[in-house]
């Protein structure tokens, strides 16, 4: 192998990449422990936990994520202002109409290790609610998200609504 390909194999494994997600229809731990990894950099071959290797990642479309089960009511989110008395409660649903980003942040960032890289790793993260985003000229890579978004009843037509294969129970 020569020297000039070695280089450019080098620094295409060095360069950090910036990658576009579409949240459109995915679920939010999932989509987040994929982000995660792409973040920490553990999907390059020069990773080390203790190194900073990671790359770009920016969301679109934050406010079309999903909750499985009840979660949008049963999930709370708290904190405590250090005040006595002082803890405060919000629920997935209510936190997700105020900033439809939150909720994917507070995800990726508690699945982050905690220690000093995790600010590092978040600074990394782009979150936006639309389609809209001002990173286009950087993105070198769009990639689906980790769940395969099924399909809505009202999406199929009539016939093959019709020509689905229903078993017979009796």
């Amino acid at each position: 192998m020569s020297a000039l390909r070695r280089a450019s194999q080098s620094l295409n494994t060095h360069a950090r990449i910036w990658y576009l997600i579409d949240a459109k229809g995915q679920k939010v731990g999932r989509l987040a422990t994929f982000v995660v990894k792409l973040l920490q950099g553990k999907t390059k071959p020069i990773y080390h936990p203790a190194g900073d290797v990671g790359d770009f990642v920016v969301i679109v479309n934050t406010k079309d994520v999903v909750f499985t089960g009840k979660k949008w009511d049963d999930k709370l989110y708290r904190h405590h202002t250090g005040f006595p008395g002082g803890l405060k409660e919000i629920r997935a649903k209510d936190l997700h109409q105020k900033d439809p980003r939150e909720v994917l942040r507070r995800a990726v960032d508690g699945m982050l290790p905690k220690n000093t890289l995790r600010r590092i790793f978040m600074s990394r993260l782009y979150l936006f609610k639309n389609k809209q985003h001002p990173y286009k000229k950087n993105i070198t890579q769009a990639l689906t998200g980790p769940c395969e978004i099924p399909k809505k009843l009202e999406d199929y037509t009539r016939q093959e609504v019709k020509n689905y294969p229903f078993k017979k129970l009796f």
